[in-house]
């Protein structure tokens, strides 16, 4: 996977340190592509935006879009600085921010018309962007006359309506009903095909359907990136881990196993580039390869994780049984039967068990 300081064919760069918000983190997105930053609440997702659309200057960093510099500040000391309306970047959130006295219509002409285009053209532009999110029939309607999700896609066609470089995007279905958010992340993965992009979402399915490649952000760092099918396959991060529904473990690599700093041995079989000698490797497998006792078992090659249970929770036909010891969290998931057979409860000492044959492992 590339590092975003090392893209020869960035159309955004951002570099920056923000000391008062604990960010310090670089990211890259070539032209026409759709980022994704993943992460937790408050891991620095909303201020990497911010840097951005120029709505915060950080401590030291730049900000460039193709061979402009929007930003450069260094020490404090502001070298650069573009305006947020002269920066040709759009800024979207989970609000819709409609204007409530203007038609439908009008709401997505005025970027036009704030530029200086003429009423006609304006006109048709906002025709053109409400037809790509299927909204046309509501022209003439009232921005107050539509449900939540109707006023986000006019959001949507409002923010490239005034033809933005780059389109920032916040979480824009958080807010959104469950029924609602299919439709529209079907719409933007239509309107945003050639569109320049960055998304920030801690939501996978906006990542696998909308990006074409994702950086996990976690306490205000780039902890990885790369190709959205290639990070959610192969995470190297918790959270990357955790969204991609897979169990993680980390360690170092000892020629034919993989040993955690509590001592714990994980098997499994390497992938692509196979971990050298003493170097951090990474261990991912399936909740569902997973098998809940009651005490450890012999047999075929396996991983044993003596963990407590603390916490169950219902998936579907199953149930998600997430087992912790030190600083190891990992789950399974079993049937109801089992569950009940077993006697599972929080607090109940087991042993979680899976197969090397499960149990991918590879390079940090």
């Amino acid at each position: 996977m590339t590092p975003a300081a090392d893209r020869d064919d960035a159309h955004l760069r951002v570099a920056a340190t923000v000391p008062e918000r604990g960010l310090d983190a670089a990211l890259a997105v070539g032209r026409g592509e759709t980022l994704a930053l993943l992460g937790p609440n408050g891991a620095g997702k909303s201020t990497l935006l911010s840097l951005v659309a120029g709505l915060i200057a950080p401590y030291d960093g730049q900000v460039t879009l193709g061979h402009r510099v929007l930003t450069s500040v260094r020490s404090g000391t502001t070298r650069t600085w573009v305006a947020p309306h002269r920066r040709r970047v759009g800024l979207l959130d989970q609000r819709a921010l409609l204007f409530p006295h203007l038609s439908v219509a009008d709401n997505v002409a005025f970027g036009p018309r704030s530029a200086g285009v003429r009423p006609d053209a304006a006109r048709a532009t906002a025709r053109r962007w409400l037809a790509a999110v299927g909204l046309e029939d509501r022209a003439a309607s009232r921005a107050t006359e539509l449900s939540g999700g109707q006023a986000q896609r006019v959001a949507v066609a409002r923010a490239l309506a005034a033809d933005p470089e780059v389109l920032l995007l916040d979480e824009p279905l958080a807010a959104l009903d469950v029924d609602v958010a299919p439709a529209l992340r079907h719409r933007l993965r239509e309107v945003l095909a050639e569109q320049t992009t960055v998304l920030a979402t801690h939501d996978v399915l906006d990542a696998l359907l909308l990006a074409d490649r994702v950086a996990v952000v976690e306490d205000g760092r780039v902890v990885e990136e790369g190709p959205t099918a290639e990070v959610l396959a192969r995470p190297r991060s918790a959270f990357a881990a955790r969204i991609a529904g897979l169990n993680l473990v980390r360690g170092t690599w000892r020629g034919d196993r993989l040993v955690t700093e509590e001592g714990t041995e994980v098997h499994g079989l390497t992938h692509g580039d196979v971990p050298s000698y003493s170097s951090t490797a990474t261990a991912v497998f399936r909740p569902s390869a997973v098998a809940v006792y009651l005490h450890d078992v012999s047999g075929s090659p396996r991983n044993h994780f003596p963990l407590v249970v603390r916490a169950l929770e219902p998936r579907g036909d199953l149930v998600r049984v997430t087992g912790e010891s030190g600083g190891l969290t990992l789950a399974a998931d079993v049937t109801p039967q089992s569950v009940a057979e077993l006697g599972l409860v929080p607090g109940l000492r087991v042993s979680l068990t899976v197969k090397a044959t499960e149990v991918s492992v590879y390079g940090v």
